[in-house]
Parts: C-alpha cells; sequence; structure tokens
C-alpha cells in the first residue's frame, strides 16, 4: 500500500477514535463521569487526539503539495533530457549517412550521456519517470552502437539510423505524461533553447 495512503488512513482513524470518544462521552452518562473526574487526563488525550489528527491531515497536505512541485521538477528534466536526445540522435544520423560530422555526433552523444546521468536520481523514484529513464537510457545505448557500427562497418549504418529514429520517437512518447504537466509557456521556452543551440 502507498505512503501517501497509510497516512491518509492514520489520519481518518485518528479522526475516528475522536469522533468515537465524543459520541461515547454524548451517549453515556457514566463515561462523562469518568472524563469529568479526570480533568488532567481529559485535556491530555484531547489534546493529543487534536495534535494527532492535525500533524497528520497537515503532513499529508504538505507530501502532496511536494509531489506536484516534484512531478513538475522531473517534467522539466524529462522535457530537456528528450530535446538533447533528438539533437544527439539527429547528429548520430548524420554521421552514418555521411551527411554530418563524426566528431560532432561524438560530442552530442557525449553531452546527452551527461544529462542522463545528471537526471537518473531524480527519475529513479518514481515508476512513470522509470520507464522514460529505461527509454533514455536504450537510446543512449543504440547512440554508442551506432558510433561504434559506423566506425567498423559503414554497411550497418542505415539499419542504426533508422533504429535511433524509432527509439526517439519512443522516448517522445514516454516522456508524453510529463510534458502535459508543464504549462505551454514553460514547454515553449524548453523548445526556443533547443533551436537556438541547433542554430
Amino acid at each position: 500500500m502507498p505512503t501517501r495512503f497509510i497516512g491518509w488512513l492514520a489520519a481518518v482513524l485518528a479522526t475516528l477514535i475522536t469522533v468515537a470518544l465524543v459520541v461515547g462521552e454524548l451517549a453515556d452518562t457514566g463515561q462523562r463521569r469518568w472524563w469529568a473526574a479526570r480533568p488532567l487526563t481529559t485535556d491530555t488525550v484531547g489534546g493529543l487526539l487534536v495534535l494527532l489528527i492535525t500533524v497528520l491531515v497537515v503532513n499529508q497536505l504538505l507530501n502532496r503539495r511536494q509531489t506536484r512541485q516534484r512531478g513538475h521538477a522531473v517534467a522539466a528534466q524529462a522535457a530537456i533530457m528528450v530535446t538533447q536526445a533528438t539533437r544527439s540522435a539527429q547528429a548520430v544520423s548524420s554521421a552514418l549517412d555521411g551527411s554530418g560530422d563524426r566528431d560532432a555526433a561524438t560530442d552530442g552523444f557525449r553531452t546527452y550521456m551527461m544529462m542522463l546521468l545528471m537526471g537518473a536520481p531524480v527519475l529513479i523514484d518514481d515508476p512513470t519517470a522509470r520507464r522514460f529513464l529505461e527509454q533514455a537510457q536504450y537510446l543512449g545505448a543504440l547512440m554508442a552502437r551506432a558510433l561504434t557500427v559506423m566506425d567498423k562497418s559503414p554497411d550497418g549504418a542505415a539499419a542504426q539510423g533508422k533504429r535511433l529514429g524509432d527509439a526517439v520517437r519512443q522516448l517522445q512518447n514516454a516522456a508524453e505524461p510529463f510534458l502535459q504537466l508543464l504549462n505551454p509557456a514553460v514547454r515553449d521556452s524548453i523548445e526556443n533553447i533547443a533551436q537556438t543551440a541547433e542554430e
């Protein structure tokens, strides 16, 4: 069971215990006398229950807010990685078919792999982000293989280029849930940065 549900379950349980004690006191004269005869115990139990409910509810609300903010950070990281992946894959594909520079392809690949290494800790926790990370790693492996094949066997370049294109599309599809979290202005900024870098 996810921890966020456990937190809400604890908050609901504390609330139900409080309600049960209040209803019991209102309905049972003996219980009311018992609590009235022990004011320190009554105040302590009442204060602890109110504090417990408050802490549990506030903690859940803060966790929810933190998760939302973390989601936006992951989304921005994914958008930047997709942009770099697309550029790097295009550079490698151009080098494979002979229209591009091998050194530029190697530099693009190296930059992409550095971004992948730096972004991995952010992407590892969430299952959707982990799938994106796995796809990003797969694309990195394909680029490394393509650069190696280019040196050894120029004939396999066309097949490698097609695989790279397919892997980039799969990465873009894996990033789609994250990109929806970003507002249009942020998405446009990331795309503008990518276009400026390409120029």
